[in-house]
């Protein structure tokens, strides 16, 4: 009885695992940044590249420029509007409090 138990147990529980595997492997919305230029000690032109599976939605997502102590120097949300490609790629200018070294895209979301 025990034995059956926990064999049930550990089937529910690697099935839960499998499932939650799967629903995040795919984002509805994910980006990276695919090159940045530094312009300026106060500027950084970064192109980031947005992928979505339903390109009738909207999405959103955070910009950050890091400077070389990996401190943030300038962070911008972007707005994705919904378009007919799937793969997009979205150029923008952040004005950063200092000279920046780095960007990169800390998340994005659907609507």
């Amino acid at each position: 009885m025990l034995v059956g138990l926990v064999v049930l147990a550990a089937g529910v529980g690697l099935a839960w695992l499998i499932w939650a595997a799967l629903a995040h492997a795919t984002p509805a919305v994910s980006a990276q940044v695919s090159s940045f230029d530094i312009t300026s000690d106060t500027s950084i032109t970064v192109t980031m590249t947005v992928q979505r599976s339903d390109t009738s939605v909207p999405a959103t997502c955070r910009v950050i420029a890091q400077s070389t102590d990996f401190q943030p120097v300038a962070e911008q949300e972007v707005a994705v509007q919904p378009s007919t490609v799937k793969l997009a790629d979205i150029k923008l200018e952040l004005t950063t409090l200092r000279r920046a070294t780095s960007a990169s895209v800390s998340g994005c979301e659907v609507g």
